[in-house]
Order: structure tokens, then C-alpha cells, then sequence
């Protein structure tokens, strides 16, 4: 199944937030926010990552499933631009 790339998107900014107050509250140093908020950020990146690899392999099965359905509809759009170049030109 793809991950769900908003709500790992609210997720990572909520921590952000709380992250955030720890660091007004003075809960954490600046250096410890920036270790983790970058640790935050990789995992979102990989999320997106992991998102993009799942969504190709998908378009890649449904291109080789409907591989001559996709041929077909290409054929017709090629006649169907030459019928018009050379009836619309007249």
C-alpha cells in the first residue's frame, strides 16, 4: 500500500511544533533541536522516497499490463494529427 505522504507531512510538522515549544520551554539545546529536527527531515525524505519508488513500479506494471492499449491510443493520435495538418492546411 503507499504511504500517505500528508499526513506524514502533518506528522513531521507537529513534531516540528513540539519540538519547537520543547526548545522555548528550554527542554532541549539549539543543537539538540537541529540533531533531531534533521532527523525529521530524513525520515519525511524517505518517505517521499519510498512514495515515489511504490507510485513507478505501479505505472510501470500498468504500462506493461495495458501496453497495447497505450499503443493503440498513440497509433490514433498520430492519424488523427496528420488527418488535421493535412485537412487543416487546405
Amino acid at each position: 500500500m503507499f504511504p500517505d505522504l500528508i499526513q506524514a507531512t502533518r506528522a513531521y510538522w507537529r513534531q516540528l511544533d513540539q519540538l519547537e515549544a520543547a526548545y522555548r520551554r528550554r527542554e532541549l539545546s539549539l543543537e539538540e533541536v537541529n540533531v533531531r529536527a534533521q532527523e525529521l527531515m530524513v525520515e519525511l525524505g524517505q518517505t517521499r522516497r519510498r512514495l515515489l519508488r511504490e507510485l513507478g513500479a505501479s505505472l510501470g506494471g500498468v504500462l506493461q499490463q495495458q501496453r497495447e492499449v497505450f499503443a493503440g491510443v498513440a497509433v490514433m493520435g498520430v492519424i488523427a494529427y496528420g488527418w488535421w495538418v493535412f485537412n487543416g492546411s487546405v
